[in-house]
């Protein structure tokens, strides 16, 4: 079982891209699991990390139960997506984390450069 998060422009063509956002791509034909979504009105609020993280996971992760997340997303094998790019501030590296918390397991920004990462996408299509 391997989970990355990444964003639509690096890894929404993927198979295994699961969108965890309110607003999906226009046209966007791929899976979409949005009890990992944070309202519009938090989305919109302007909060800054900290009182984000605080709000979101009362919002959304303290209701959700992450062994059963994981068995609706099929038990493993996916990349959670939203739209920031990688090293900026989003929802879904609060999501990876707390699944790391809750599952034990590393959920990491997929990196196509990175050989282990490609290896597991060549598998995936196999």
């Amino acid at each position: 079982m391997r989970i990355f998060t990444s964003n639509f422009k690096i890894a929404g063509h993927l198979p295994q891209a699961v969108a965890i956002c309110r607003g999906l791509p226009r046209g966007w034909k791929g899976r979409a699991y949005k009890p990992l979504a944070p309202s519009w009105k938090l989305v919109k609020a302007g909060l800054s990390q900290e009182p984000f993280i605080k709000a979101y996971r009362a919002e959304v992760l303290d209701k959700l139960d992450a062994r059963q997340v994981l068995q609706d997303l099929g038990g493993g094998d996916f990349v959670m997506l939203c739209w920031e790019p990688p090293g900026e501030f989003c929802h879904r590296r609060v999501a990876a984390a707390w699944l790391e918390k809750e599952l034990g397991v590393k959920v990491p920004e997929l990196n196509l450069k990175l050989r282990g990462h490609q290896e597991w996408l060549r598998r995936k299509k196999a």
